[in-house]
């Protein structure tokens, strides 16, 4: 894959499984050995753990990932991100504001076969509530 390409593939992942909730597709994105070192202890650090953590996202927001930067280089790739997440349901423990809160965090991928092999994350989930909880400093 050329880096234009794997710019696409990465772009055309974050739209489609983040932004939409589309975890049907998540085989044409992630290689069979897959590990995602961010999920929520929880969660299996493989596939299935990402389909869960994605559905119970969505459960609990409508979010829109805007990548606000991009640097790839072959098989690795790290995004500089936004994350505007409409609080729609219920999240560790606060009841659905309607809020829509900005967040920042990044993104790092690791590439193997033409597919994600790996995946590290830093979004600060608890500056997330802490913004739902002050109903909406940050939010619009």
């Amino acid at each position: 894959m050329t880096i234009p390409e794997q710019k696409d593939f990465i772009r055309h992942y974050i739209d489609t499984v983040w932004n939409q909730g589309n975890t049907s597709s998540l085989t044409q994105f992630l290689h069979p050995a897959y590990v995602d070192h961010s999920l929520p202890p929880a969660f299996p650090a493989d596939a299935n753990g990402l389909r869960q953590w994605i559905a119970l996202t969505h459960e609990s927001f409508q979010p829109a990932t805007v990548i606000e930067e991009q640097v790839d280089e072959p098989g690795r790739c790290i995004l500089r991100i936004s994350m505007h997440m409409k609080h729609i349901g219920l999240w560790r423990g606060i009841a659905p504001t309607g809020l829509t809160v900005t967040i920042p965090g990044y993104r790092c991928f690791r590439l193997q076969d033409d597919r994600i092999i790996e995946h590290r994350a830093l979004i600060d989930g608890n500056a997330l509530e802490k913004k739902l909880q002050k109903g909406g400093e940050g939010s619009k």
